[in-house]
Protein backbone atom coordinates (compact mmCIF):
# COMPACT_ATOMS: atom_id res chain seq x y z
CA UNK A 1 0.00 0.00 0.00
CA UNK A 2 2.98 2.55 0.59
CA UNK A 3 4.88 1.44 -2.14
CA UNK A 4 1.73 1.98 -4.33
CA UNK A 5 0.91 5.38 -2.66
CA UNK A 6 5.41 6.54 -3.03
CA UNK A 7 4.72 5.37 -7.09
CA UNK A 8 1.97 7.62 -7.45
CA UNK A 9 3.86 10.27 -6.28
CA UNK A 10 6.86 9.46 -8.00
CA UNK A 11 4.51 9.60 -11.36
CA UNK A 12 3.04 12.72 -10.64
CA UNK A 13 6.20 14.63 -9.70
CA UNK A 14 7.61 13.57 -12.71
CA UNK A 15 4.61 14.93 -14.50
CA UNK A 16 4.82 18.35 -12.75
CA UNK A 17 8.75 18.59 -13.82
CA UNK A 18 8.04 17.47 -17.20
CA UNK A 19 5.59 20.35 -17.48
CA UNK A 20 7.92 22.87 -16.22
CA UNK A 21 10.17 21.94 -17.99
CA UNK A 22 8.27 22.42 -21.12
CA UNK A 23 7.16 25.99 -19.87
CA UNK A 24 10.92 27.22 -19.43
CA UNK A 25 11.88 25.87 -23.33
CA UNK A 26 8.72 27.65 -24.64
CA UNK A 27 9.35 31.01 -23.00
CA UNK A 28 13.26 30.77 -23.84
CA UNK A 29 12.90 29.57 -27.74
CA UNK A 30 9.69 31.62 -28.36
CA UNK A 31 9.92 34.13 -30.62
CA UNK A 32 8.35 36.67 -29.28
CA UNK A 33 9.36 39.84 -29.25
CA UNK A 34 8.92 43.21 -27.82
CA UNK A 35 7.03 46.41 -29.77
CA UNK A 36 8.12 49.58 -28.60
CA UNK A 37 5.58 52.68 -28.24
CA UNK A 38 7.12 54.60 -31.16
CA UNK A 39 9.39 53.17 -33.85
CA UNK A 40 12.22 55.59 -32.90
CA UNK A 41 13.47 58.55 -30.73
CA UNK A 42 14.13 62.05 -31.51
CA UNK A 43 15.90 64.86 -29.42
CA UNK A 44 16.01 68.70 -30.84
CA UNK A 45 18.31 70.64 -30.18
CA UNK A 46 20.85 69.33 -26.82
CA UNK A 47 23.14 71.40 -25.50
CA UNK A 48 26.16 69.76 -24.58
CA UNK A 49 28.08 69.25 -21.17
CA UNK A 50 23.54 70.60 -20.16
CA UNK A 51 21.57 67.36 -21.45
CA UNK A 52 18.29 67.37 -22.57
CA UNK A 53 15.07 66.23 -21.51
CA UNK A 54 14.01 62.65 -20.41
CA UNK A 55 11.78 61.25 -22.87
CA UNK A 56 9.74 58.65 -22.22
CA UNK A 57 9.18 54.72 -24.18
CA UNK A 58 6.83 52.12 -23.33
CA UNK A 59 8.25 48.57 -24.53
CA UNK A 60 5.45 46.19 -24.92
CA UNK A 61 5.32 42.19 -24.62
CA UNK A 62 2.05 41.37 -26.69
CA UNK A 63 2.76 37.58 -26.54
CA UNK A 64 1.18 35.22 -23.75
CA UNK A 65 4.65 33.87 -23.37
CA UNK A 66 7.63 35.88 -21.01
CA UNK A 67 10.16 37.62 -22.96
CA UNK A 68 14.24 37.83 -21.91
CA UNK A 69 16.13 41.26 -22.78
CA UNK A 70 19.66 39.54 -22.36
CA UNK A 71 21.33 43.04 -23.13
CA UNK A 72 20.96 46.88 -24.17
CA UNK A 73 23.85 48.44 -25.75
CA UNK A 74 24.66 51.60 -28.00
CA UNK A 75 27.47 53.11 -30.22
CA UNK A 76 28.12 56.09 -28.42
CA UNK A 77 27.51 57.19 -24.93
CA UNK A 78 25.63 60.09 -25.34
CA UNK A 79 22.13 58.19 -24.61
CA UNK A 80 21.36 57.33 -20.80
CA UNK A 81 18.62 55.01 -20.42
CA UNK A 82 16.58 53.57 -17.37
CA UNK A 83 14.74 50.08 -17.94
CA UNK A 84 12.43 49.49 -15.37
CA UNK A 85 14.51 51.24 -12.78
CA UNK A 86 18.04 49.86 -13.68
CA UNK A 87 20.11 53.29 -15.18
CA UNK A 88 23.33 51.04 -15.90
CA UNK A 89 23.20 49.57 -19.52
CA UNK A 90 25.85 47.04 -18.67
CA UNK A 91 23.57 45.75 -15.78
CA UNK A 92 20.82 45.04 -17.85
CA UNK A 93 20.90 41.46 -18.15
CA UNK A 94 18.63 38.53 -18.82
CA UNK A 95 15.54 40.82 -17.62
CA UNK A 96 12.04 38.94 -17.82
CA UNK A 97 8.98 40.49 -19.53
CA UNK A 98 6.00 39.03 -18.36
CA UNK A 99 3.54 38.28 -21.29
CA UNK A 100 0.81 40.73 -21.97
CA UNK A 101 2.85 42.96 -19.77
CA UNK A 102 4.70 46.54 -20.42
CA UNK A 103 7.81 48.80 -18.99
CA UNK A 104 8.98 51.96 -18.94
CA UNK A 105 12.11 52.85 -20.85
CA UNK A 106 13.71 56.08 -20.09
CA UNK A 107 16.07 58.15 -22.95
CA UNK A 108 18.02 61.23 -22.20
CA UNK A 109 20.68 62.99 -23.81
CA UNK A 110 24.19 64.41 -22.90
CA UNK A 111 26.22 64.88 -25.01
CA UNK A 112 30.22 65.80 -25.33
CA UNK A 113 31.46 69.42 -26.23
CA UNK A 114 31.53 68.85 -29.68
CA UNK A 115 34.34 72.13 -30.29
CA UNK A 116 31.75 73.31 -33.10
CA UNK A 117 29.66 76.19 -33.74
CA UNK A 118 26.82 75.13 -35.76
CA UNK A 119 25.03 71.91 -34.43
CA UNK A 120 25.84 68.17 -35.26
CA UNK A 121 23.28 65.51 -35.76
CA UNK A 122 24.54 62.60 -33.47
CA UNK A 123 22.92 59.07 -34.27
CA UNK A 124 22.93 56.24 -32.44
CA UNK A 125 20.66 52.51 -32.07
CA UNK A 126 20.05 51.20 -28.88
CA UNK A 127 20.39 47.14 -29.52
CA UNK A 128 17.98 45.18 -27.45
CA UNK A 129 18.83 41.35 -27.82
CA UNK A 130 15.95 39.38 -26.84
CA UNK A 131 16.03 35.84 -26.67
CA UNK A 132 18.97 35.76 -28.73
CA UNK A 133 17.75 38.29 -31.59
CA UNK A 134 18.77 41.91 -32.05
CA UNK A 135 16.08 44.59 -32.14
CA UNK A 136 17.21 48.38 -32.78
CA UNK A 137 15.58 51.48 -32.00
CA UNK A 138 16.84 54.55 -33.76
CA UNK A 139 18.10 57.52 -32.03
CA UNK A 140 18.84 60.81 -33.65
CA UNK A 141 19.66 64.34 -31.63
CA UNK A 142 21.50 67.56 -32.84
CA UNK A 143 24.39 68.41 -30.13
CA UNK A 144 24.61 72.21 -30.10
CA UNK A 145 27.94 73.87 -28.09
CA UNK A 146 26.33 77.02 -26.19
CA UNK A 147 28.41 79.90 -24.63
CA UNK A 148 27.20 78.98 -21.05
CA UNK A 149 26.44 81.84 -18.52
CA UNK A 150 26.21 80.09 -14.81
CA UNK A 151 28.05 80.75 -11.49
CA UNK A 152 27.54 79.69 -7.82
CA UNK A 153 26.58 82.85 -6.78
CA UNK A 154 23.42 82.84 -9.83
CA UNK A 155 24.41 86.32 -10.63
CA UNK A 156 26.94 86.87 -13.68
CA UNK A 157 28.53 90.44 -14.10
CA UNK A 158 30.02 92.60 -17.08
CA UNK A 159 31.15 95.52 -15.27
CA UNK A 160 32.71 97.29 -18.63
CA UNK A 161 29.92 96.41 -21.26
CA UNK A 162 28.97 93.10 -22.95
CA UNK A 163 28.76 91.70 -26.72
CA UNK A 164 26.55 88.93 -27.32
CA UNK A 165 27.80 87.41 -30.93
CA UNK A 166 26.36 84.60 -32.60
CA UNK A 167 28.94 81.91 -33.25
CA UNK A 168 27.42 79.75 -31.16
CA UNK A 169 23.96 80.54 -29.06
CA UNK A 170 24.04 81.21 -25.74
CA UNK A 171 22.61 79.63 -22.12
CA UNK A 172 21.92 81.73 -19.53
CA UNK A 173 21.11 80.35 -16.53
CA UNK A 174 21.78 83.15 -14.00
CA UNK A 175 20.60 87.14 -13.53
CA UNK A 176 22.97 88.74 -15.43
CA UNK A 177 24.13 92.23 -15.02
CA UNK A 178 25.83 94.80 -17.90
CA UNK A 179 27.08 97.84 -17.14
CA UNK A 180 28.31 100.17 -19.17
CA UNK A 181 27.28 99.14 -23.59
CA UNK A 182 25.34 96.16 -24.21
CA UNK A 183 25.22 94.97 -27.77
CA UNK A 184 23.89 91.85 -29.30
CA UNK A 185 24.62 91.13 -32.50
CA UNK A 186 22.92 89.96 -35.53
CA UNK A 187 21.46 86.19 -35.40
CA UNK A 188 22.50 86.22 -31.87
CA UNK A 189 19.91 83.31 -29.74
CA UNK A 190 19.87 84.06 -25.99
CA UNK A 191 18.47 80.97 -24.47
CA UNK A 192 17.38 81.85 -20.76
CA UNK A 193 16.47 78.97 -18.01
CA UNK A 194 13.87 79.45 -15.48
CA UNK A 195 13.61 82.61 -14.20
CA UNK A 196 16.84 84.04 -15.50
CA UNK A 197 17.16 87.47 -16.49
CA UNK A 198 19.10 90.21 -18.39
CA UNK A 199 19.45 93.70 -16.72
CA UNK A 200 20.94 96.70 -18.66
CA UNK A 201 22.55 99.46 -16.96
CA UNK A 202 23.81 101.32 -19.70
CA UNK A 203 23.26 101.50 -23.47
CA UNK A 204 21.66 98.86 -25.53
CA UNK A 205 22.54 98.08 -29.45
CA UNK A 206 20.37 94.82 -30.34
CA UNK A 207 19.95 95.60 -34.22
CA UNK A 208 19.17 92.05 -36.14
CA UNK A 209 18.20 92.14 -39.56
CA UNK A 210 15.14 90.10 -40.83
CA UNK A 211 17.05 87.17 -42.25
CA UNK A 212 19.09 87.46 -39.16
CA UNK A 213 17.12 88.46 -36.21
CA UNK A 214 17.97 88.65 -32.53
CA UNK A 215 15.86 85.95 -30.38
CA UNK A 216 15.55 85.91 -26.62
CA UNK A 217 13.41 82.70 -25.44
CA UNK A 218 13.37 79.74 -23.01
CA UNK A 219 15.46 77.49 -22.89
CA UNK A 220 12.90 74.20 -23.19
CA UNK A 221 13.42 72.57 -26.52
CA UNK A 222 11.60 69.54 -26.24
CA UNK A 223 7.60 69.22 -26.49
CA UNK A 224 5.39 69.78 -23.65
CA UNK A 225 3.06 66.88 -24.77
CA UNK A 226 2.83 64.99 -27.98
CA UNK A 227 2.18 68.24 -29.92
CA UNK A 228 2.73 71.06 -28.18
CA UNK A 229 6.32 72.57 -28.03
CA UNK A 230 7.44 74.22 -24.91
CA UNK A 231 8.04 77.56 -26.58
CA UNK A 232 4.30 78.27 -26.49
CA UNK A 233 4.35 78.09 -22.91
CA UNK A 234 4.33 81.55 -20.87
CA UNK A 235 6.54 82.16 -18.27
CA UNK A 236 9.49 80.20 -18.78
CA UNK A 237 12.20 83.11 -18.07
CA UNK A 238 12.14 86.68 -16.52
CA UNK A 239 12.70 89.41 -18.84
CA UNK A 240 14.71 91.99 -20.28
CA UNK A 241 15.43 95.21 -18.15
CA UNK A 242 16.88 98.36 -19.41
CA UNK A 243 17.22 100.57 -16.51
CA UNK A 244 18.74 104.07 -15.45
CA UNK A 245 19.56 105.43 -12.35
CA UNK A 246 19.66 109.13 -11.20
CA UNK A 247 23.14 110.92 -12.39
CA UNK A 248 23.75 108.57 -14.86
CA UNK A 249 24.26 109.64 -18.49
CA UNK A 250 20.81 108.98 -20.21
CA UNK A 251 21.13 105.76 -21.92
CA UNK A 252 20.05 105.18 -25.41
CA UNK A 253 18.04 102.07 -26.45
CA UNK A 254 17.95 100.79 -29.82
CA UNK A 255 16.32 97.36 -31.04
CA UNK A 256 15.49 95.87 -34.31
CA UNK A 257 14.32 92.51 -35.74
CA UNK A 258 14.53 91.37 -31.82
CA UNK A 259 12.32 88.79 -31.12
CA UNK A 260 11.25 88.32 -26.74
CA UNK A 261 9.32 85.32 -26.21
CA UNK A 262 7.30 83.61 -23.70
CA UNK A 263 9.07 84.86 -20.28
CA UNK A 264 7.07 86.59 -17.71
CA UNK A 265 7.99 90.30 -18.88
CA UNK A 266 9.02 91.13 -22.49
CA UNK A 267 10.63 94.43 -22.57
CA UNK A 268 10.87 96.73 -19.52
CA UNK A 269 12.29 100.03 -19.48
CA UNK A 270 12.34 102.25 -16.64
CA UNK A 271 14.04 105.51 -15.26
CA UNK A 272 14.31 107.00 -11.88
CA UNK A 273 14.81 110.53 -13.67
CA UNK A 274 11.54 112.48 -15.03
CA UNK A 275 13.94 114.73 -16.82
CA UNK A 276 16.85 112.78 -18.12
CA UNK A 277 15.41 110.18 -19.38
CA UNK A 278 16.85 107.02 -21.49
CA UNK A 279 15.59 106.75 -24.72
CA UNK A 280 14.23 103.42 -26.86
CA UNK A 281 13.99 103.00 -30.32
CA UNK A 282 12.40 99.94 -31.70
CA UNK A 283 11.30 98.71 -34.65
CA UNK A 284 10.17 94.94 -36.82
CA UNK A 285 10.47 93.23 -33.67
CA UNK A 286 7.86 90.68 -31.87
CA UNK A 287 7.00 90.27 -28.41
CA UNK A 288 4.77 87.76 -27.45
CA UNK A 289 2.99 85.14 -25.20
CA UNK A 290 4.43 86.86 -21.73
CA UNK A 291 2.55 85.77 -18.18
CA UNK A 292 2.87 89.10 -17.25
CA UNK A 293 3.69 92.36 -19.27
CA UNK A 294 4.78 93.06 -22.95
CA UNK A 295 6.52 96.03 -23.19
CA UNK A 296 6.51 98.63 -19.94
CA UNK A 297 7.85 102.07 -20.46
CA UNK A 298 8.35 104.43 -17.63
CA UNK A 299 10.10 108.18 -17.70
CA UNK A 300 11.61 106.61 -21.04
CA UNK A 301 10.57 108.00 -24.18
CA UNK A 302 10.07 105.87 -27.32
CA UNK A 303 9.17 105.17 -30.88
CA UNK A 304 7.94 102.24 -31.60
CA UNK A 305 7.08 100.71 -35.28
CA UNK A 306 6.36 97.83 -36.90
CA UNK A 307 6.29 95.67 -33.99
CA UNK A 308 3.52 93.08 -32.83
CA UNK A 309 3.33 92.95 -29.37
CA UNK A 310 0.89 89.98 -28.65
CA UNK A 311 -0.76 87.66 -26.32
CA UNK A 312 0.47 88.54 -22.23
CA UNK A 313 -1.66 88.22 -19.23
CA UNK A 314 -1.73 91.78 -18.30
CA UNK A 315 -0.86 94.62 -20.23
CA UNK A 316 0.76 93.82 -23.68
CA UNK A 317 1.72 97.94 -23.35
CA UNK A 318 2.04 99.83 -19.99
CA UNK A 319 2.88 103.45 -20.55
CA UNK A 320 3.73 105.90 -17.72
CA UNK A 321 5.94 108.99 -17.98
CA UNK A 322 7.98 110.19 -21.02
CA UNK A 323 6.77 111.06 -24.81
CA UNK A 324 6.12 107.65 -26.67
CA UNK A 325 5.33 107.67 -30.68
CA UNK A 326 3.30 104.06 -31.28
CA UNK A 327 3.15 103.89 -35.27
CA UNK A 328 2.39 100.48 -37.54
CA UNK A 329 2.31 98.32 -34.44
CA UNK A 330 -0.53 95.22 -33.88
CA UNK A 331 -0.99 95.53 -30.30
CA UNK A 332 -3.13 91.83 -29.69
CA UNK A 333 -4.16 90.61 -26.42
CA UNK A 334 -5.64 86.39 -26.86
CA UNK A 335 -4.22 85.64 -23.88
CA UNK A 336 -5.13 81.68 -22.66
CA UNK A 337 -8.51 80.74 -21.99
CA UNK A 338 -11.23 80.00 -24.34
CA UNK A 339 -8.26 81.28 -27.22
CA UNK A 340 -6.68 78.33 -26.29
CA UNK A 341 -7.94 75.30 -24.26
CA UNK A 342 -4.66 73.87 -24.00
CA UNK A 343 -2.97 74.35 -20.48
CA UNK A 344 0.27 75.57 -21.45
CA UNK A 345 0.39 78.84 -19.16
CA UNK A 346 1.41 79.07 -15.59
CA UNK A 347 -1.62 82.13 -14.72
CA UNK A 348 -4.65 83.20 -16.02
CA UNK A 349 -4.94 86.72 -18.21
CA UNK A 350 -5.90 89.34 -16.39
CA UNK A 351 -8.93 91.46 -17.05
CA UNK A 352 -7.32 94.75 -18.32
CA UNK A 353 -6.58 96.59 -21.42
CA UNK A 354 -4.54 95.42 -24.03
CA UNK A 355 -3.01 99.12 -23.75
CA UNK A 356 -2.77 101.51 -20.64
CA UNK A 357 -1.51 104.66 -20.66
CA UNK A 358 -1.18 106.49 -17.54
CA UNK A 359 -0.84 110.02 -17.04
CA UNK A 360 -1.76 110.55 -13.08
CA UNK A 361 1.36 109.38 -10.69
CA UNK A 362 3.35 112.19 -10.24
CA UNK A 363 6.06 109.36 -9.79
CA UNK A 364 6.69 109.65 -13.51
CA UNK A 365 6.75 112.95 -16.15
CA UNK A 366 3.65 113.53 -18.05
CA UNK A 367 2.52 110.52 -20.59
CA UNK A 368 2.32 111.78 -23.93
CA UNK A 369 1.34 108.51 -26.10
CA UNK A 370 0.90 109.29 -30.16
CA UNK A 371 -0.61 106.18 -31.49
CA UNK A 372 -0.92 106.24 -35.39
CA UNK A 373 -2.43 103.43 -37.96
CA UNK A 374 -1.56 100.43 -35.35
CA UNK A 375 -4.28 97.47 -34.37
CA UNK A 376 -5.05 97.87 -30.89
CA UNK A 377 -7.49 94.37 -30.04
CA UNK A 378 -7.83 91.78 -27.22
CA UNK A 379 -10.06 89.65 -25.34
CA UNK A 380 -11.94 92.21 -23.78
CA UNK A 381 -14.59 94.86 -24.95
CA UNK A 382 -12.10 97.84 -24.42
CA UNK A 383 -8.86 97.71 -24.65
CA UNK A 384 -6.77 101.07 -24.66
CA UNK A 385 -7.20 102.72 -21.20
CA UNK A 386 -6.55 106.66 -21.13
CA UNK A 387 -6.08 107.32 -17.69
CA UNK A 388 -5.35 111.26 -17.38
CA UNK A 389 -7.59 113.92 -15.06
CA UNK A 390 -9.01 115.17 -18.55
CA UNK A 391 -9.18 113.61 -21.38
CA UNK A 392 -10.92 116.30 -23.31
CA UNK A 393 -7.02 118.02 -23.26
CA UNK A 394 -4.95 115.46 -23.98
CA UNK A 395 -2.11 116.31 -26.42
CA UNK A 396 -1.63 112.96 -28.16
CA UNK A 397 -2.35 111.82 -31.29
CA UNK A 398 -4.84 109.18 -31.89
CA UNK A 399 -5.11 108.56 -35.10
CA UNK A 400 -5.71 106.32 -38.29
CA UNK A 401 -5.95 102.94 -35.60
CA UNK A 402 -8.31 100.09 -35.36
CA UNK A 403 -9.73 100.07 -31.80
CA UNK A 404 -11.67 97.53 -29.91
CA UNK A 405 -12.47 99.85 -27.22
CA UNK A 406 -14.71 102.80 -26.25
CA UNK A 407 -14.94 105.43 -28.40
CA UNK A 408 -12.09 108.21 -27.54
CA UNK A 409 -12.68 111.80 -26.54
CA UNK A 410 -9.49 113.06 -26.54
CA UNK A 411 -9.15 116.29 -29.07
CA UNK A 412 -6.28 114.85 -30.95
CA UNK A 413 -8.47 111.30 -31.54
CA UNK A 414 -9.56 111.13 -35.35
CA UNK A 415 -10.09 109.37 -38.32
CA UNK A 416 -9.90 105.29 -35.84
CA UNK A 417 -12.30 102.47 -37.16
CA UNK A 418 -13.35 101.36 -33.88
CA UNK A 419 -14.57 97.29 -33.63
CA UNK A 420 -18.04 96.11 -34.22
CA UNK A 421 -19.68 92.87 -31.91
CA UNK A 422 -18.07 90.94 -34.31
CA UNK A 423 -14.19 91.82 -35.16
CA UNK A 424 -13.32 87.64 -35.50
CA UNK A 425 -12.28 88.56 -39.09
CA UNK A 426 -9.53 90.89 -38.18
CA UNK A 427 -6.73 88.41 -38.43
CA UNK A 428 -5.96 85.31 -40.02
CA UNK A 429 -5.89 83.24 -36.72
CA UNK A 430 -6.69 84.53 -32.71
CA UNK A 431 -6.77 80.79 -31.15
CA UNK A 432 -4.13 78.03 -30.62
CA UNK A 433 -5.97 75.27 -32.01
CA UNK A 434 -4.61 71.73 -30.85
CA UNK A 435 -6.47 69.17 -33.11
CA UNK A 436 -5.89 71.28 -36.58
CA UNK A 437 -2.41 72.21 -35.00
CA UNK A 438 -2.75 75.91 -35.82
CA UNK A 439 -1.00 78.60 -33.72
CA UNK A 440 -2.13 82.41 -33.51
CA UNK A 441 -1.04 84.03 -36.51
CA UNK A 442 -1.79 88.02 -36.46
CA UNK A 443 -1.14 89.09 -40.13
CA UNK A 444 -4.15 90.37 -41.63
CA UNK A 445 -7.35 88.39 -42.68
CA UNK A 446 -8.44 88.96 -46.01
CA UNK A 447 -11.96 90.34 -44.54
CA UNK A 448 -9.99 92.44 -42.11
CA UNK A 449 -11.67 95.51 -40.96
CA UNK A 450 -8.52 96.89 -40.54
CA UNK A 451 -6.96 96.99 -44.33
CA UNK A 452 -6.79 100.47 -46.08
CA UNK A 453 -7.39 102.24 -42.88
CA UNK A 454 -4.20 103.62 -42.26
CA UNK A 455 -3.26 107.29 -41.97
CA UNK A 456 -1.79 107.72 -45.79
CA UNK A 457 0.59 110.42 -45.02
CA UNK A 458 2.24 109.04 -41.86
CA UNK A 459 2.76 105.58 -43.66
CA UNK A 460 5.03 107.20 -45.85
CA UNK A 461 7.71 107.60 -43.40
CA UNK A 462 7.08 103.59 -42.95
CA UNK A 463 7.09 101.74 -46.44
CA UNK A 464 7.99 98.70 -45.53
CA UNK A 465 6.21 96.73 -43.56
CA UNK A 466 7.76 94.43 -40.12
CA UNK A 467 7.94 91.05 -43.17
CA UNK A 468 9.48 93.68 -46.08
CA UNK A 469 6.05 93.93 -47.64
CA UNK A 470 5.75 97.27 -49.43
CA UNK A 471 2.77 99.17 -47.91
CA UNK A 472 -0.15 100.14 -50.73
CA UNK A 473 -1.17 103.68 -51.61
CA UNK A 474 -3.84 102.85 -49.07
CA UNK A 475 -1.95 101.10 -46.37
CA UNK A 476 -3.51 98.82 -43.61
CA UNK A 477 -3.56 99.34 -40.03
CA UNK A 478 -0.92 97.11 -37.96
CA UNK A 479 2.47 96.22 -38.52
CA UNK A 480 1.50 93.40 -41.28
CA UNK A 481 0.40 95.14 -44.62
CA UNK A 482 -2.28 92.42 -46.44
CA UNK A 483 -0.75 90.36 -49.20
CA UNK A 484 -2.54 88.18 -50.88
CA UNK A 485 0.19 85.18 -51.87
CA UNK A 486 -2.35 83.84 -54.58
Amino acid sequence: MHLKKINILFVCGLVLLSMTACHQQDAITSTAQIRFSQDSVYFDTVFTSIGSSTQRIMLYNDSKHSVFIESVSSKTPYFQVNLDGESQMDLIKNYELPGKDSIFLFIRACIDPLKQDNPVLIEDTLLFMINSQAIGLPIQAYGQDVILLKTKEGRTEFPYGYTFNAKKPYLIYDTVLVAGKMQIVPGATLYMHNNASIYALGSVEAIGNKNAPITIRGDRLDQLSEQVPYKYASGQWGGLYFLHYKGEPAPTYSLNHVYLLSGNIGLYCSSEDKEQRGTLTMTNSKVHNHAMYGVVLQNTDAAISNCEISNCAAYCVYLAGGTHTLTHNTIASFFGYPYTTINIHQVIREDVAALYINNLSKQYAPTIANIRNCIITGARDNNIALATPLPTYYTGEIIGNYIKSDTIKAPNSRDNVYAQENDSAVFVNTHYLLKEYIYYDFHLDSLSPARGIADSIISISYPMDIDDIQRKTHPDAGCYEYYNVN
